[in-house]
């Protein structure tokens, strides 16, 4: 492990500050490339525009033409927080349109990922005229031609990278497909459809029909959209960051869907003060927590339901559903740690598991932990026991493009690989049964080539030391207020402190009294037994961030640990 401080452009953080940026965040905005005021605005009016998203327009078209013949709309979901808010999106849009618009979301245990030919044999059931795939379809090369024999058109939104062959959709609209210039390249699936509904919103203008629709508001559906965005963890560039920042401000306004306002209720979190955290760490994880062990149906209705009463049911067992997950996810993370502990120090270039009872739909979130104990590409899998198949979900490290690495593994042994798709960072595969160390080999020895070796060293970036006078709940509170997320980093600071005491909270946790240049302050580390059995001692070396505890209603600053090291 090795902590560096960000750098940043002295210009640029006085450039800032003299626009009247406070000067802490100055420094911030600096080290993230941030060179003017101007690239901070939040308004809706600096949006890209959806022309500039290929086949938005002719999305747009195909759809007005359907709402005008009374043609029947199916949306086919995916099971995830970005799938489902993507589907309320199109679902509460379209409806206001005038559509006539049903939904379908796969079982994540019964029919896996995206459009496939089994699934569209109970979309045909439904009898609709034309299926509208969210957050998949890119892949689903098969899905899509099945579909076509049966007479039914495709309309595919997707944001994941395409495969060697695009489906032939009647449209598609990805921003990663070949000849898209859309400068965004990290739009979250439910940004994608989102635009396409402004388009659509916009060609119905033009044609004149459903006047009263017409004036329903796409600002009301930007709560759903920062949602599934931060949820789904794509890098917040300056589009994104507008698009979450607009619904956070809907959130706290109290302008938010009934649902969204239930499920936070039920976290005991008050929307008025919703931060990214709230939405990444709080909504979004109860919301996944019905496509992991249930069926995203529940998060759906959830989301799309103006009845209060009937979204504060569904919250609430959105809410028991992941209490649930957490205590599968403990369980496996403890065979995993064990699992971890008689592996080879340091490990090779990646790391795959396999544990014959883990649950498919919590592996994404076991790799995801073990990724950040080892720092190594990480693929964890679950057994599909009607298939007799191993479903892997695997998360990367920078560097490492997981995609294009299983696409690589598949080109070297044909056949290894039944199905695969995702990004950079995080992405899903489907093996035989019998297959799982001929892939773990295969990849290690594809890693190994492809990922140098100083990308296996942690890096933890930080944003320097944090002054004294900053250590204030109302640092706290503004830090929080602010627009942060994968690729633009929540402010991670580091300092040396004095461990005065130190207690074991929850099992996993510590929590600490800490000693700075005379001041004392508390701070927690969370899972911090997870990697260290002794007591931290004397003084310390820490990567942390400043936030807000509260607790009977009062607030006061905490630091939480991501990193200690001997100072």
């Amino acid at each position: 492990m090795k902590m560096v401080t960000r750098p940043y452009k002295e210009a640029d953080r006085v450039r800032l500050q003299q626009a009247g940026v406070h000067p802490l965040l100055a420094r911030l905005f600096a080290a993230r490339r941030i060179g003017s005021a101007s690239e901070l605005a939040q308004d809706f009016s600096q949006l890209l525009a959806p022309a500039a998203l290929a086949n938005a327009e002719r999305a747009a078209c195909l759809l007005a033409d359907a709402i005008a013949q009374r043609k029947k709309l199916l949306i086919v979901a995916d099971y995830d927080a970005d799938g489902a808010t993507a589907c309320a999106v199109g679902v509460r849009a379209l409806r206001a349109f005038g559509a006539r618009v049903e939904y379908l979301v796969p079982n994540r245990m019964e029919l896996g990922y995206g459009l496939t030919p089994e699934l569209v044999d109970i979309a045909a059931r439904l009898g609709p005229d034309l299926l509208i795939t969210v957050d998949n379809g890119i892949a689903s090369v098969e899905g899509v031609a099945h579909a076509k024999r049966l007479g039914i058109g495709t309309l595919i939104t997707d944001h994941h990278l395409p495969g060697d062959a695009l489906p032939e959709a009647e449209c598609i609209v990805n921003p990663n497909q070949p000849g898209c210039s859309f400068p965004s390249k990290a739009i979250a699936g439910v940004g994608v459809m989102f635009y396409v509904m402004l388009a659509l919103r916009a060609e119905l203008r033009k044609r004149g029909s459903f006047k009263e629709q017409q004036q329903f508001n796409m600002a009301s559906l930007t709560d759903l959209v920062a949602l599934g965005t931060v949820a789904d963890v794509v890098p917040l560039d300056a589009n994104n960051r507008i698009l979450v920042a607009q619904g956070l401000k809907r959130l706290r306004a109290g302008g938010a869907r009934p649902g969204l306002a239930a499920l936070a209720r039920a976290a005991g979190r008050a929307p008025a003060r919703a931060t990214c955290f709230d939405l990444g760490f709080i909504l979004g994880p109860r919301l996944n927590a019905a496509g992991r062990l249930a069926d995203m149906s529940l998060g759906i209705e959830c989301l799309i339901t103006d009845d209060e009463a009937r979204a504060a049911n569904c919250a609430q067992e959105l809410d028991r559903l992941n209490r649930e997950r957490r205590r599968i996810e403990g369980e496996m993370l403890d065979e995993a740690a064990a699992a971890l502990d008689g592996l080879a120090e340091p490990p090779g270039a990646t790391v795959s598991m396999y544990q014959p009872g883990w649950h498919q739909g919590v592996v994404g979130l076991i790799a995801s932990r073990v990724r950040e104990r080892v720092h190594r590409p990480v693929f964890c899998f679950a057994l599909d026991g009607k298939k007799n198949e191993l479903r892997g979900s695997g998360r990367s490290i920078p560097g490492f493009h997981l995609r294009d690495a299983l696409d690589l593994v598949s080109k070297r042994d044909p056949g290894l690989i039944l199905r695969f798709g995702g990004h950079a960072q995080a992405a899903g595969l489907t093996i035989r049964g019998t297959d799982f160390e001929r892939f773990r080999d295969l990849f290690e020895k594809t890693a190994a080539e492809l990922l140098p070796e100083e990308a296996r060293l942690r890096v933890i970036e930080t944003d320097g030391e944090l002054e004294a006078a900053y250590h204030s709940l109302e640092v706290a509170q503004m830090l929080e207020a602010q627009i942060w997320g994968q690729g633009f980093p929540a402010p991670l600071f580091c300092d040396r402190f004095g461990v005065e005491d130190q207690r074991v909270v929850g099992e996993r946790h510590l929590k600490l009294r800490l000693v700075k240049d005379g001041r004392r302050l508390e701070a927690m580390w969370f899972n911090a037994l997870e990697t260290r059995t002794r007591p931290l001692l004397g003084r310390i070396r820490a990567a942390y961030r400043l936030g807000v505890n509260e607790f009977n209603g009062l607030q006061r600053p905490q630091i939480t640990f991501e990193a200690v090291e001997p100072a």
